[in-house]
């Protein structure tokens, strides 16, 4: 067969690849027919300081070969930082449909085997408190990733394929953010454990009605022209009537809810078990979802400490999260120490506007113009909308321009960015409709297959903070069950004299 056409065979079969497993045969297959495994074999590139990376390298798997474990952890605490020689650089994962330069990789790898091999070693002059220690302290400094969700009503079905790929793949950050469809999405994952979430991805435990349309009335009443009952219906069905504090504690997950004041006065707030810890995931995520017209605004609710149910700052009203904070960087770094951004974008206004990594990032020189209009045009545009809409009183008038002006001034991208590749037809008649077995299968396999050729730079930039994390878990729990076995033995030599006593 003609190389050209096993090329094109190759693609289309990738394209329609419908596991990870086979996605990578295939890619990898297209790669080693386009030459590209010489690429990633040679070291080389003005991409990324490979000298460093490959000093590293070899340090690091010199002194663990010779179990120079001391020296070993001062090179690990000193020398591992985050993106080091800038080897997280976008162009370096769109050459090749699967992976990157080779010894990228390999650095990558030998960080985290030495790292297991630390945890693992017991260490004569280190106590295992001060292994913690150790791991607490290099976990701070290192950083953690973060998935932020965005908003897109029914499209952001695609945001459960997302996240089943990369929890495959062990990759699903601690850490994850969502706002209106984007919020249920990330409320469900930071509330069911790994088990559980294996039977949401598929579906089957999946509840529908969340959509009810009311009369035109009551829209033009103020009262929505979507009932907005119903959805609290589902969200409490799926979620749960966990507290974000209550969440937290049963699956490790930092779920954070945008949502965005009625009030001028007020700022948008990201609510998470740090910052509204007894708020109800299920009535965060409600507000988060009242896109203005649609849903009215939303009063939120708490639990006291005997577990009834308050309103939470009863005299303020919230709404859709993605009106001023669709992907809340800023406030993540700040509270989670997070290093860079996974970000899944599906809102229906944005899509057909991103371009790809390769696209954005592209160094020539006819490219310029083009980019400097659309950096142009989108800084005066936000100018505009943010003068307009300090001069506006009407609540209705006033909420427009607010959505207006935080399309045109936020920042869309992440460090990686995943985003469904176009939109047809298809997609917006799916957009306000019921989230059926079948749209949810549908468009899982497009987050799953958005996110397959993106697993390679996450796992480069992830793989060092999760295998951290991984070890420090492990020694936690040795601690403590040393501590319950140290507690028995003097509780049963307690017992043993009290029964030796002469009666």
């Amino acid at each position: 067969m003609p190389l050209k056409k096993k090329i094109n065979e190759l693609s289309r079969a990738l394209d329609n690849a419908k596991s990870y497993t086979e996605w990578e045969q295939l890619g990898t297959e297209l790669d080693a027919l386009a030459g590209l495994d010489l690429w990633k074999l040679d070291n080389t590139s003005a991409d990324y300081n490979y000298e460093l990376i490959n000093e590293r390298l070899v340090s690091l798997r010199t002194l663990q070969e010779k179990k120079q474990i001391p020296a070993l952890l001062r090179a690990l605490r000193e020398g591992l930082h985050h993106d080091l020689g800038n080897m997280g650089n976008p162009r370096l994962y769109t050459h090749a449909n699967v992976g990157t330069k080779k010894l990228i990789e390999d650095y990558v790898a030998q960080v985290c085997t030495a790292l297991n091999f630390v945890a693992a070693q017991p260490i004569e002059s280190i106590s295992h408190d001060d292994k913690i220690q150790f791991f607490e302290n290099t976990g701070r400094s290192f950083g953690q990733p973060a998935l932020m969700l965005s908003g897109g009503a029914t499209l952001g079905l695609f945001h459960i394929g997302v996240c089943k790929a990369l929890q495959e793949q062990g990759l699903l950050p601690k850490v994850i953010s969502g706002s209106s469809a984007g919020a249920i999405m990330a409320a469900m994952v930071g509330s069911h454990s790994d088990d559980e979430l294996e039977a949401m991805y598929d579906g089957d435990h999946w509840y529908s009605d969340a959509w009810r349309w009311q009369s035109p009335v009551k829209g033009l009443m103020g009262e929505g022209f979507a009932d907005q009952k119903q959805l609290e219906t589902f969200l409490r069905r799926n979620i749960g009537e966990y507290s974000f504090e209550e969440a937290y504690a049963r699956t490790g997950r930092h779920v954070n809810v945008t949502v965005s004041p009625v009030h001028h006065h007020q700022k948008a707030r990201l609510m998470n078990e740090l910052t509204s810890p007894y708020l109800l995931l299920w009535s965060a995520v409600l507000a988060s979802c009242a896109v203005p017209v649609l849903f009215p605004p939303v009063t939120l609710t708490t639990k006291n400490e005997h577990g009834d149910y308050m309103p939470y700052m009863p005299r303020e009203r919230w709404v859709d999260g993605s009106v001023k904070s669709d992907l809340p960087r800023e406030r993540l770094m700040h509270l989670f120490n997070v290093n860079y951004f996974i970000a899944v974008q599906v809102n229906p206004h944005i899509v057909p506007f991103m371009e790809s990594d390769k696209k954005r990032l592209e160094k020539r020189l006819m490219s310029w113009p083009q980019r400097a209009v659309r950096e142009e045009l989108k800084f005066h545009g936000a100018g505009v909308m943010n003068f307009l809409r300090s001069q506006v009183s009407n609540e209705a008038g006033r909420q427009l321009l607010d959505h207006a002006y935080a399309i045109l001034a936020q920042r869309y991208y992440g460090d990686v960015t995943i985003a469904p590749s176009h939109y047809t037809f298809e997609h917006f008649r799916h957009m306000l409709s019921e989230p059926n077995k079948e749209r949810w299968e549908w468009f899982r396999l497009q987050g799953e297959r958005a996110t397959w050729p993106k697993i390679g730079m996450i796992r480069a930039h992830s793989h060092i903070s999760q295998t951290l994390t991984d070890c420090l878990a492990r020694l936690e729990k040795q601690r403590d069950r040393r501590r319950d076995d140290q507690l028995r033995s003097a509780s049963s030599r307690a017992a043993g004299k009290a029964t030796a006593l002469p009666q």
